[in-house]
């Protein structure tokens, strides 16, 4: 997957946003101003999501493409070699970030989003 269809699959979430709140090349998305994956613009190959602690291990065991994420909390963000990976995995891995970041809103504003 491209830079350019990762974009395009993490817009798609419902209420999703992007936005440059680091620098002029550090892209991130977000729902209700949380954010659920990150890219550097000067290296789009790497991607960033947030992950379970549990499943981040997992999945950087089982997946050479899956390792911490540089510049973030390690225990909760995977960073992904998105060229190197299936469209499937890459979206996956997204939803999970996507589902990671709205299970810790409130109740109140997770109804709006259907959880």
């Amino acid at each position: 997957m491209n830079i350019e269809d990762a974009r395009i699959y993490c817009l798609s979430k419902c209420g999703a946003t992007e936005d440059f709140p680091f620098d002029e090349t550090t892209l991130v998305f977000r729902v209700e101003r949380k954010i659920f994956a990150c890219v550097d613009l000067m290296n789009t190959s790497w991607f960033c999501v947030k992950c379970d602690a549990d499943l981040a291990i997992e999945l950087r065991d089982s997946y050479p493409t899956i390792v911490p994420a540089w510049h973030w909390n390690k225990k909760y963000w995977n960073q992904l070699d998105i060229e190197r990976m299936s469209d499937e995995m890459v979206c996956k891995c997204i939803d999970h970030s996507y589902d990671e970041v709205l299970k810790k809103l409130p109740k109140k504003v997770r109804t709006k989003y259907g959880r």
